[in-house]
């Protein structure tokens, strides 16, 4: 698609475009990124199909949720900071609005039969959706033997050695700045149509620096007001979030790991079993993934002691998560999007971005991993190969760049979750059902398991 064929909508138009795709963006990262795709590009042709990749390679290598953060980068081009704060916003508002309630339920009912059928049902499903995703993914970024490559690394190093999802990012980028130069013209095509009218700004450092300032004063006041009114718990978990927020990259799917490590081994917020709950709930609402990181949120505020009433704690909980989570994409997006925009012609530039997005397909293959086994087993450990003794991480969350393995006890293998992540599979790569007929049919599954057994 040319430059000539795109057009500019006018505000309304595009409030109404993101209401509609925050509304109906299911099935995760993968579907919501193709929706945007198919409607900013081939239906509504407001952006170009190479400006859309670069926009997307950029949310790649940022820390935090990428199909909000390409949500809010579409809705800055269109009409500015107004429009990328209106787009952002659109995309999560929804979910959120679910994932509070699906979150109140799960703590107050978590205990009842059906309840726990339920989510074993959804918890199988998820395993498929997340390897339907390691697919899907990885036959768009991983183009090249390198990018195969660099993928299979990223995988190797979390999975195997634990590394700090960063370090893993950071090498991708070299390595795919060195393959930019060893061999220049293996690049791929740099974006080369201008760009639309809201995002042709001057760039003015001063101003920029202002605004980033700003931002990240609005970001952090909530953490002001807890410490005032006295709430140590929750400003504990506010810091945890902000910090995570800055560090975690590729999405929800990094994130889970990334958060069941810290908040369930290191502050025992919740049980390793309720973070496959939360992303199982988070696969169900529209909108982000990371909205699990709200369920979270919501148990551990239910749960600490606040003084408030239970119910009330936990939405407050769910509201700080979400604010520390969403918040920080805002900044990422309008900090860097204009320089990044002057950038659309660098050769070099690209590569690092495609190389990243190609490690990213290595830590959701790790998730996969992860998930099969938790789903699968009762009971997994770790197992230390070499050398005993790692580096500990500045969270408290345990030790990385010893060489260890995750290992199942065969004995505790739930020849249930065996049927319906089987069941799972053959509707989501046979009958090519969508998410939402995949996880009632093995909900509904589960739940009559837990019945009747």
């Amino acid at each position: 698609m040319g430059q000539t064929d795109v057009t500019s909508p006018n505000f309304r138009e595009m409030l109404r475009a993101f209401a509609a795709i925050g509304v109906l963006s299911f099935g995760g990262p993968a579907a919501q990124i193709a929706m945007m795709h198919r409607v900013v590009v081939d239906e509504k042709r407001w952006i170009s199909e190479p400006h859309f990749l670069h926009a997307l390679n950029f949310c790649m290598l940022l820390p935090g949720p990428e199909a909000q953060q390409l949500a809010t980068y579409i809705g800055w081009l269109l009409h500015g900071v107004r429009g990328g704060i209106a787009a952002g916003l659109l995309f999560v508002i929804p979910g959120l609005c679910v994932i509070l309630g699906l979150s109140a339920a799960y703590a107050l009912f978590q205990e009842t039969t059906w309840l726990a059928g339920l989510f074993f049902g959804l918890k199988a499903a998820v395993l498929s959706i997340v390897i339907e995703a390691v697919i899907r993914i990885g036959r768009r970024a991983l183009k090249t033997p390198l990018h195969r490559a660099v993928a299979a690394s990223a995988f190797l190093a979390l999975f195997l050695l634990a590394l700090p999802f960063p370090l893993v990012v950071l090498a991708a980028g070299f390595i795919g700045y060195i393959g930019s130069r060893a061999a220049p013209g293996s690049a791929e095509q740099p974006a080369s149509d201008a760009a639309p009218e809201g995002s042709r700004q001057s760039l003015q450092p001063l101003r920029g620096l202002a605004a980033l300032i700003f931002w990240v004063a609005v970001w952090q006041a909530p953490l002001a007001l807890l410490c005032v009114f006295g709430q140590d718990g929750l400003s504990t978990m506010f810091l945890f979030f902000s910090k995570m927020a800055l560090v975690t990259f590729g999405g929800a799917y990094a994130v889970l790991a990334y958060v069941a490590q810290v908040a369930v081994e290191h502050y025992h917020w919740l049980q390793p079993g309720e973070m496959l709950d939360g992303l199982a709930l988070a696969e169900t609402t529209p909108g982000p993934l990371v909205l699990v990181l709200s369920f979270v949120g919501f148990l551990s505020g239910f749960r600490l002691p606040t003084g408030l009433d239970p119910l009330l704690a936990g939405v407050l909980g769910a509201m700080l998560a979400a604010w520390a989570t969403f918040v920080p994409s805002f900044v990422w997006i309008f900090a860097g999007a204009p320089y990044i925009e002057r950038l659309r012609g660098n050769r070099r530039l690209t590569a690092v971005l495609s190389a990243i997005t190609a490690a990213v397909v290595g830590v959701i293959l790790n998730l996969a991993v992860w998930f099969a086994l938790h789903v699968l087993f009762a009971k997994v450990d770790r197992l230390t190969l070499w050398p005993q003794h790692g580096i500990a991480s500045a969270d408290g969350g345990g030790t990385f760049g010893t060489l260890s393995l995750a290992w199942p006890r065969l004995s505790s293998l739930d020849v249930e979750a065996v049927g319906i992540s089987l069941l799972a599979a053959v509707l989501v790569f046979s009958a090519r059902l969508g998410v939402a007929a995949v996880l009632t049919s093995c909900a509904a599954t589960g739940l009559l398991l837990r019945l009747v057994f």
